[in-house]
């Protein structure tokens, strides 16, 4: 197994992508990671965490950096040698089985769409993310890459979040929720009232229409919106959560007795922050490319951004482009 990281994306870059390798390569021993950038960047980090000679971690070089401001366009015409292009030749080749960035999002997913190209029957590849729920997670698409859909990418994403949450869960039949603005199937514009019905009529395990307050309850395994909507809905739901860990903190510290009620439930408090912690679940899937591409948060610590990359492991030994390939073949010879 051998996945690709873009050394050069985020806020942090090597500082951040170096320690995340040596983290993952230490619990997974079956991993090789290429460290893919500006070698002179790249090599001084290594060298810091003592790995320049490390048996798994090698690195790829690349002359050109694509920034987080930069223009997709221009990243795609004048940055031919960035490490987000290196990357995904290396993956198109089939050196490495994914490629994880922390880097610009509309860049990878132009240059990950050039290069890898989209799984057959896919229009659009999806952004999708594993959210923590009451008792377990939800697999959320799409939460960006694609502002305006029509009814058929929304089935689209359903297949491809259901094959996901199969392959790397093991969940059965995963229940796909539709993302709306009330459970009646007559609510909402005519592009999900459609996606509605196409779910209905397929042999998908299909839920029903979801509301915003229903993401995180554990009603369904998959939550299908657009680009737009699904993008709010975790922006609000971040927002939200750190809005809660402030009040925490301000009431915890209001007083002497409020200190001693922290120190008291400290333990609960620990356990509070892991379940809430959106470093644990870092790592969105560009799900329906003809490859592996995880994209991680552009300000992702080491911790987050090893998330990121056993998440695109994950993908690969799981074989979910194969398997959504063919669920979705089967779904539409039945349709037939």
């Amino acid at each position: 197994m051998r996945i690709a990281l873009d050394a050069m994306g985020g806020d942090h870059g090597p500082s951040v992508v170096v320690p995340a390798a040596a983290a993952v390569v230490e619990r997974q021993p079956d991993l090789e990671l290429d460290l893919v950038g500006l070698e002179e960047a790249i090599n001084p980090a290594l060298a810091q965490h003592g790995l320049e000679n490390h048996p798994r971690i090698a690195v790829r070089a690349a002359s050109q950096v694509v920034a987080a401001d930069d223009d997709v366009a221009q990243a795609m015409r004048n940055k031919r040698d960035s490490s987000l292009h290196v990357a995904n030749k290396l993956a198109k080749s089939g050196d490495v089985e994914g490629v994880v960035s922390a880097g610009n999002t509309g860049a990878l997913m132009a240059v990950s769409r050039f290069i890898l190209k989209t799984l057959p029957g896919i229009d659009r590849p999806a952004i999708a993310t594993f959210l923590p729920t009451r008792d377990s997670r939800v697999l959320m698409l799409d939460l960006g890459a694609n502002v305006d859909c029509n009814s058929d990418h929304l089935f689209q994403f359903a297949v491809m979040g259901e094959v996901a949450t199969r392959a790397v869960y093991g969940v059965e039949k995963p229940s796909i929720g539709l993302l709306n603005i009330g459970e009646e199937n007559i609510k909402g514009n005519d592009v999900v009232k459609v996606a509605g019905q196409l779910l209905r009529d397929s042999q998908l395990n299909y839920f029903g229409n979801v509301e915003g307050r229903d993401i995180f309850t554990g009603k369904c395994d998959v939550i299908v919106a657009d680009g737009f909507v699904g993008n709010v809905a975790l922006k609000t739901s971040e927002g939200t959560a750190e809005l809660i860990a402030h009040f925490l903190r301000q009431a915890f510290s209001a007083s002497w007795m409020a200190k001693t009620a922290a120190f008291l439930a400290s333990r609960v408090l620990k356990d509070f922050k892991r379940r809430v912690d959106h470093r644990e679940y870092n790592g969105a899937m560009l799900l329906g490319l003809n490859g592996i591409v995880v994209k991680s948060h552009g300000s992702a610590d080491a911790h987050a951004f090893s998330k990121a990359i056993e998440v695109a492991a994950s993908e690969a030994r799981n074989n979910v482009n194969h398997r959504i390939t063919h669920e979705l073949q089967d779904l539409l010879e039945v349709a037939e």
